[in-house]
């Protein structure tokens, strides 16, 4: 398969630097393609603004997504943004690896999405109507690809369980996995989040290092999360509401989305990966410290 890993962290020697060697280093041992797109490495520009898109005459009033879909189809977005559609377009796999930061993505990360999600690419593809509401959400320009998230969080994976006080970590990565890798069709897999690594050491590194392996090792049967796709029958159109009576009783919030019953031998929800207790010593690895 080709894999393309889009990597959001400014450290090399940090966690995340040495859980993107082990990354890249099996999945070539597997015999994948592999390209990395290092977005501080490459001095990313994060903002979306007048220079992102040529053909704007000056003086002309800013209208994003009207500016993206004018230079989409004229072949004008800018050479950078290019070249990430080109190897989104390449890849079987993407692969977004970042700390998280204040509950969601560095801002590096978000302005990649901002930039490369071009409307006519990513959104704003296919017919509405009063059967179908463009292709989004299981359809789209990138269906039939597969995509993942490697997460790192400083706080510990009780935080981030269902009753603990970050909230559930499906919860907080559900707008990423749903919202922008479900939405242009990706099928998502559970992602891999690594917990505690502000006080991660080299102790514990190593069980991490072979779970990610294992990730690696299954990217092409690892079950995706079973989210609902939206024309699929599931939900009322144009309204988009979630047809009554298809949820599990009980059920509110995010995991609407997800068909419990629908798909054989899938799992019901997202699984974060479990790391080792961190030791209370300082390690060589650099932490990814998370301000919750």
């Amino acid at each position: 398969m080709k894999v393309l890993i889009v990597f959001a962290h400014p450290e090399p020697r940090s966690l995340n630097g040495a859980l993107l060697d082990v990354t890249v280093s099996e999945l070539k041992r597997l015999g994948h393609e592999v390209q990395v797109s290092d977005l501080y490495a490459q001095g990313w520009k994060s903002e979306v603004d007048r220079g992102d898109f040529p053909l704007l005459v000056q003086g002309e009033r800013l209208k994003p997504a009207a500016a993206s879909k004018q230079a989409f189809e004229a072949g004008a977005l800018t050479s950078d943004v290019k070249a990430e559609i080109e190897k989104l377009l390449w890849a079987d796999v993407l692969i977004l690896q970042f700390p998280l930061w204040w509950f969601s993505m560095p801002a590096i990360l978000k302005g990649w999405v901002d930039r490369v999600f071009a409307y006519g690419f990513a959104y704003g593809v296919g017919e509405h109507s009063d059967k179908r509401w463009g292709d989004r959400y299981g359809d789209g320009t990138l269906k039939g690809k597969r995509a993942m998230l490697v997460v790192t969080a400083g706080g510990w994976q009780e935080h981030y369980s269902d009753r603990g006080v970050n909230g559930p970590i499906d919860d907080l990565l559900f707008p990423i996995n749903h919202g922008i890798l479900y939405y242009p069709g990706y099928d998502v897999l559970p992602p891999f989040v690594v917990y505690r690594v502000d006080r991660f050491d080299d102790s514990g590194f190593e069980p991490v290092a072979e779970g990610l392996r294992e990730r690696m090792r299954s990217l092409a049967t690892t079950p995706p999360i079973p989210y609902r796709r939206q024309n699929g029958g599931d939900y009322l159109i144009p309204r988009m509401q979630l047809r009554a009576g298809l949820e599990v009783p009980g059920t509110s919030g995010f995991a609407l989305h997800l068909d419990r019953g629908g798909h054989a031998g899938r799992d019901s929800k997202p699984h974060a990966s479990n790391s080792s207790p961190a030791s209370s010593g300082s390690g060589s690895l650099a932490s990814d410290e998370l301000a919750s």
